[in-house]
């Protein structure tokens, strides 16, 4: 079984605006089984309010963590 702590796949949307972030981190979730976790790195603000909707809507569940340089860490533990 898949260690849902450690992301199997990783997004880099550093740079990017909305909603390329979550745009990018869907796509990528269809690609990863259930249970798996991703890991998305974002530097646009609106990013963790997006993806809380996101994964409360789709079941996921999402948790944030902020880095250096204005970065947003979010992990997404695939419904």
């Amino acid at each position: 079984m898949q260690d849902s702590s450690v992301p199997i796949e990783s997004v880099d949307a550093r740079g990017e605006r909305c909603p390329m972030p979550l745009l990018m981190a869907k796509r990528a979730l269809r690609g990863i089984p259930s249970g798996a976790s991703l890991e998305v790195l974002s530097t646009d603000v609106g990013s963790e309010r997006d993806f809380e909707s996101f994964a409360r809507l789709a079941g996921h569940t999402v948790t944030c963590d902020h880095l250096p340089n204005e970065v947003i860490r979010l992990t997404i533990i695939k419904a």
